[in-house]
């Protein structure tokens, strides 16, 4: 009778290790889970710091809608002049080779 008490005991020991260990794991997933979120939070709340500084410039001067108008939609002042340098790709038709250059300075000697 006694081994049989010992035998229920042990397997109710194991049993509660076992829902133990599973709820730990679960309580480490659950701070994982609790850490990325309020990373998330901080960098959402710089973002509406940001925005909300955005907002109250924008209510607040001309100067800001100018900007904006310039840089995101390309708009012009009134008296101003748009002059836009476009680079060419350097391309080798565009190249002079150099060593070319070079031998032809070694030949002439």
């Amino acid at each position: 009778m006694l081994r049989l008490l010992v035998a229920a005991l042990l397997v109710a020991l194991i049993a509660l290790q076992v829902q133990l260990w599973q709820q730990y794991r679960e309580v480490r997933a659950l701070q994982q889970a609790v850490t990325a979120q309020q990373e998330q939070n901080q960098v959402l709340h710089k973002r509406n710091h940001e925005l909300a500084a955005e907002v109250d410039d924008l209510r607040a001067g001309q100067e800001a809608i100018n900007e904006r108008a310039r840089t995101e939609l390309g708009l012009i002042g009134q008296g101003e002049q748009f002059i836009q340098i476009i680079e060419q790709p350097e391309t080798a038709a565009n190249r002079q080779p150099q060593d070319a250059d070079n031998g032809a300075d070694d030949n002439r000697s």
